[in-house]
C-alpha cells in the first residue's frame, strides 16, 4: 500500500470556510494577499488549510509528496501562515510586529498587531523562494 498524505487538496469552498472561521475578517485579507502574490485562486487543504499551488517534498525511501506552496489556516488561537522561510527572513521579522513562529509556520494573533507591508514581503519571498509545480 502506497503512502496516502493526511493533508490534501479538497473542493471544499474557500469563501464559505473562511466565513464561517473563527478570524473570517483576517482570513480574508491573508487569502487576497496570497492570491496577488501567487496570481492563483486558493483551494482547501484537509478541513482547515487554505492553499495556492503546489510544490513536491521528499519523504522516507525516496518517495515524494505533494502539499501547497503557501497557505494559511485563520485559528481561533492566531493566524497560521505555512511559507517557506526566504532569504531575508529574520530581518522582515524583526519589522513584522508581534508574532510567533513554529517549524514551518508563522503565527500571528490579529493582522491589526503586524505592518501588512511588511506580511506581503514575507509572502512574496516565501512563493518566489518555493520550488513548484
Amino acid at each position: 500500500m502506497g503512502y496516502e498524505p493526511k493533508t490534501k487538496a479538497t473542493d471544499v469552498d474557500v469563501d464559505g470556510f473562511i466565513a464561517g472561521s473563527p478570524k473570517p475578517a483576517d482570513g480574508a485579507v491573508v487569502c487576497a494577499l496570497m492570491r496577488k502574490v501567487s496570481g492563483l485562486e486558493p483551494r482547501m487543504w484537509g478541513p482547515t488549510i487554505v492553499g495556492f499551488g503546489e510544490r513536491e517534498y521528499a519523504l522516507a525511501g525516496g518517495k515524494t509528496g505533494r502539499f501547497m506552496a503557501i497557505g494559511f489556516s485563520p485559528r481561533k488561537a492566531s493566524l497560521v501562515l505555512y511559507i517557506k522561510h526566504a532569504e531575508g527572513w529574520d530581518e522582515r521579522l524583526a519589522r513584522l510586529g508581534k508574532h510567533s513562529t513554529g517549524k514551518g509556520c508563522l503565527y500571528i494573533n490579529k493582522l491589526a498587531d503586524v505592518d501588512a507591508a511588511v506580511l506581503d514581503e514575507l509572502v512574496t519571498a516565501a512563493w518566489n523562494a518555493t520550488e513548484r509545480l
